[in-house]
């Protein structure tokens, strides 16, 4: 991946100092006083204002964890930040054309489903609205036009974790999908499905029903005693099995991607045995840090065709009391 050597050094040490002064999470309002004061060295550019529209469930504190970044570097810029969001593809392209029809200064989006969002990224790039990719989209978001990406591509993510469900000695992986229609979901699993040695069998829940997602895989784990693990999309549905596999009475593991503090604590007591951390601050704040670089000085990272990488990486008993502390503080 090419970046400059200025801008790579000066945006990983900006994120490296605000990921110890994060502000809290607000959803759907601009960043709040105190980050303000946390943030440290604020821009002295005029303000602007940016956008960012995610299909994020309620609830879920992965994208609470994206948000924090985000607001960290809003603060930083001097950005006016507004936060939407909405799980449904339909929904979210609505949101995106009213943020078209703001006129920010840019908009930071996911894009879980291209058909779907396609034609507001049209609309913003003839409007000369910048949109920086984060999250979900790795797979399209040249194709769509988008300034930039900062994500994890989901299916070498997928065939890491394949490979070291074959190295962790799996027979049966049952990898669970919470939201249907959702590319980067997909090819988690599909990449597991490359590179495991084993048998890969897809389970589909509706994620937005916790008490059905539990009942569902529990089901799945009574019906069929050769499932050894299950491999869980995000942190709250990896809670979620576990529960499922005591209530089964299944001698299966869970694994999941994604992190949060209470998947930390899981590692640590072995409840899950790893977690895939894609750094959802870092991908938070470098959406919105890209859009103020690329209005005030014409930067991008990537060289417009690369991806900017935040994951994957394992985390597990072994490295897990490297990252608790920042767990705590609600920004891994």
């Amino acid at each position: 991946m090419k970046r400059s050597a200025k801008f790579t050094l000066t945006t990983l040490a900006a994120a490296a100092t605000l990921v110890l002064a994060a502000c809290s999470s607000t959803g759907g309002k601009t960043a709040d006083t105190q980050g303000a004061q946390l943030a440290a060295g604020q821009a002295g550019t005029p303000k602007m204002k940016v956008i960012m529209i995610t299909h994020a469930p309620s609830g879920d504190t992965f994208w609470d964890i994206i948000q924090k970044g985000a607001q960290a570097a809003a603060a930083k810029d001097n950005v006016d930040f507004v936060y939407t969001n909405d799980v449904d593809a339909s929904k979210q392209a609505t949101l995106l054309q009213n943020a078209v029809d703001q006129k920010p200064d840019g908009i930071a989006l996911t894009v879980p489903n291209a058909a779907a969002l396609a034609d507001g990224i049209a609309k913003a790039k003839a409007a000369g609205i910048p949109i920086a990719g984060l999250n979900a989209g790795a797979d399209q978001w040249k194709q769509l036009g988008l300034l930039e990406f900062f994500g994890q591509d989901e299916s070498i993510a997928g065939q890491a974790f394949g490979t070291k469900l074959t190295e962790a000695g799996a027979k049966h992986a049952l990898c669970v999908i919470q939201a249907q229609g959702q590319a980067q979901l997909e090819a988690r699993c599909n990449g597991v499905k490359q590179t495991f040695k084993g048998t890969t069998e897809t389970l589909y829940v509706n994620g937005q029903d916790p008490a059905a997602t539990q009942s569902t895989i529990q089901a799945k784990l009574q019906q069929d005693r050769s499932i050894d693990y299950v491999v869980t999309l995000g942190a709250p549905i990896a809670l979620l099995a576990g529960k499922s596999v005591q209530g089964a009475g299944s001698a299966a593991k869970v694994v999941t991607f994604d992190l949060n503090k209470q998947i930390v604590s899981a590692i640590k007591d072995g409840s899950v045995l790893w977690a895939v951390d894609q750094q959802p601050f870092l991908q938070g704040y470098l959406a919105v840090d890209a859009l103020w670089l690329y209005k005030y000085n014409g930067n991008y990272s990537g060289g417009t065709s690369a991806t900017v990488l935040t994951g994957p990486a394992f985390i597990d008993k072994s490295n897990v009391d490297k990252v608790a502390t920042f767990a705590d503080r609600g920004t891994r």
